[in-house]
């Protein structure tokens, strides 16, 4: 390469690797890919959200190019952000923190590819900077200080490979409390600092002068610039109509098996403000990423983009209970109400009654006609009924043959005790839908029952949307498709809010063979609930699929591993789909993942899944067979 040829610009760069990526592919090669691909695709697309270009991603390497520093900063931390709260639904061994370094300086351009000092200052910030941490050069820095709601941490200048200058270094500090903070890991940096950045910025006041006297010289601009005081920031984009997160209570009890008790208050909460039409409230699965987590109300209405936050705690002791509730405005931190209430344990349904009210009373919502009649019906007077179905609810979350028989055992014993219990009726029908749709009952009776005890319960109270979503959901496993779709419509009519029912729409057109329809529906569902469970991708990856849209699946149904890794129904479809596109090294890497996680799997074994065109189960099937699945 001669000196005329070569193109030389100032750029930002980003360098990002895993921390431990070896160790992670000798514990499990084909979950590590996966999670790799999928973190990537995060980082990608924030990279290019904030502008910025990926210039290359070498096995777990990924170097990207920015215009502006302070847009490759700010990408670096929204990708740690976004990166730390998927690894929390990881277990420990299996997250993939990643370490990043970003550098402005001088780089060479040969095509797509960049070279030089700049990239290489980048690369060494990233070998010594934290797992799931950012570390800026001295550079950097000067552009970046003051810009973003982050603060710094100096560790001086350090020397690093093959370049010949000691590179100042520091760190991010991503903390809100941290924002606009300047600290020194060795208080004698700190007037060396000092003295540095007065030296910089007399020369920035020098090279400012002489720009700015150019530009009065030369140009005589038509409008003023408006003052920095001016620009306001961009809203959080909130419903029309309030909108509340129900943070899950904090269970204060000294018994950590009084969790559920907690939890059930938190869910009695949600459904009874859901009930509302005046009102916005986010799902359970939305909020309960939270749960455990120390966040402030300003953090989750940004979020979750809700403007009202309603937070509490509960302690049970005994027959009697202490529960603490304070509504807060996210946007600006003001306590709307507050109470503490000390009541007796049979006090629990007006209480809730209590809670429920002051809140409408406090965001001024006009309740429609029958809403007040409706918030005032209780699903049960029993309260040994009520502690058993929160008891089912806790047990059948969790997801497992074993939990889902002690949920239904809880489910049955709430029944005897009050026939027209809704909430028990319906947990007992999950629980039968749950044994056959997992596989742990092969027995048709199972679905039959379910069916009868989700007629059941629509007959009990017809106005509530959750029933007329699980009977949907009764029907489309017996294969009455026409009365699924029904049913759910149904559900999406008393409550056009529930992304759970849009997204359960989607599902069952999308076996009833009308995947383009459900894909639209699936992503609505998934805006209006950002923070969606496993199961709305798995069933976009399934209508991509079905549409023959087999990249578009793979991309979906790693997402839903990625929220839930134990959700093994997404394998099939990866292998199917990997196999249709050829890439049968995948496919059988996934083969191999689904014998190991179901050691009994056959392909007649899932025959069950309800396709109302017979084509579609045998299209699914022949993905399953090109990959060696028997």
């Amino acid at each position: 390469m001669n000196s005329q040829s070569v193109n030389r610009k100032l750029s930002a760069i980003l360098s990002a690797d895993v921390k431990g990526y070896s160790r992670l592919m000798g514990d499990n090669e084909v979950a590590t890919i996966r999670t790799l691909e999928a973190y990537r695709e995060v980082m990608n697309g924030l990279i290019g959200h904030h502008h910025g270009r990926v210039v290359d991603s070498p096995g777990d390497n990924l170097l990207a190019e920015f215009a502006s520093v302070v847009d490759a900063v700010e990408c670096a931390v929204k990708i740690q952000k976004e990166l730390q709260t998927r690894n929390a639904e990881l277990p420990d061994n299996r997250r993939m923190v990643f370490r990043i370094g970003i550098n402005l300086g001088d780089v060479i351009q040969e095509g797509e590819k960049i070279y030089g000092d700049g990239v290489n200052i980048a690369a060494r910030l990233e070998g010594l900077a934290d797992a799931g941490g950012i570390f800026v050069s001295g550079t950097a820095y000067d552009q970046v200080k003051n810009k973003l709601a982050v603060g710094y941490e100096y560790l001086g200048e350090q020397t690093v490979k093959n370049i010949s200058e000691p590179v100042r270094v520091y760190r991010v500090l991503m903390e809100p409390k941290a924002a606009g903070t300047l600290v020194f890991k060795d208080r004698r940096d700190a007037p060396r600092h000092r003295r540095r950045v007065h030296l910089a910025f007399l020369s920035l006041l020098i090279v400012g002068a002489v720009v700015v006297a150019f530009w009065k010289f030369h140009f005589s601009p038509t409008a003023p610039v408006p003052p920095v005081s001016s620009v306001q920031p961009a809203p959080i984009q909130l419903s029309e109509k309030p909108s509340i997160a129900v943070m899950p209570f904090i269970n204060m009890s000294d018994d950590p098996e009084q969790e559920y008790f907690s939890d059930g208050i938190t869910e009695d909460l949600i459904t009874n403000l859901s009930r509302i039409s005046g009102l916005s409230v986010i799902a359970r699965n939305a909020v309960f990423i939270y749960k455990g987590k120390t966040v402030k109300p300003e953090q989750v209405g940004e979020e979750l983009g809700v403007r009202y936050v309603l937070e509490g705690s509960v302690r049970k002791a005994g027959d009697r209970m202490r529960i603490t509730a304070q509504l807060i405005d996210a946007t600006t931190g003001y306590h709307l109400w507050a109470e503490k209430y000390d009541r007796e344990l049979k006090d629990i349904f007006s209480l809730q009654d209590e809670v429920t009210g002051k809140i409408v009373k406090a965001l001024s919502v006009k309740l429609i006609e029958g809403e007040e009649e409706r918030l005032l019906k209780r699903d049960t007077e029993n309260l040994g009924a009520y502690d058993l179905a929160l008891r089912g609810w806790a047990y059948f979350r969790r997801n497992s043959k074993e939990a889902n028989i002690l949920a239904k055992e809880m489910f049955e014993q709430a029944i005897e005790l009050d026939p027209g219990y809704v909430s028990a009726c319906s947990g007992l029908v999950w629980t039968k839908l749950m044994m056959w749709i997992q596989g742990w009952s092969q027995d048709p009776q199972t679905l039959k029952e379910a069916l009868e005890l989700a007629k059941k319960a629509v007959s009990l109270d017809g106005s509530l949307p959750e029933c007329h979503l699980l009977l949907g959901h009764a029907y489309i496993w017996n294969r009455q498709h026409e009365q699924a779709i029904s049913e759910v419509e149904r559900a999406i009519a008393l409550n056009p809010n529930s992304g759970d029912a849009l997204a359960s729409l989607g599902g069952i057109l999308m076996y009833a063979g009308k995947s383009e329809e459900a894909i639209r529906l699936i992503k609505n569902a998934m805006h209006l609930n950002p923070n969606y469970p496993e199961w709305y991708s798995f069933y976009l990856g399934q209508a991509y699929f079905q549409m023959n849209m087999y990249e578009e699946a793979i991309s979906a149904l790693k997402k839903a591993l990625l929220i839930n890794p134990d959700f093994f129904s997404a394998h099939y479809y990866l292998v199917a789909s990997y196999a249709y596109l050829g890439k049968l090294v995948y496919a059988r890497a996934e083969a191999e993942e689904i014998l190991r996680l179901v050691p009994h799997f056959s392909v007649e074994g899932i025959q069950q899944i309800p396709y109302k065109d017979k084509k579609d189960m045998e299209h699914f099937v022949e993905g399953l067979r090109k990959a060696g699945l028997k």
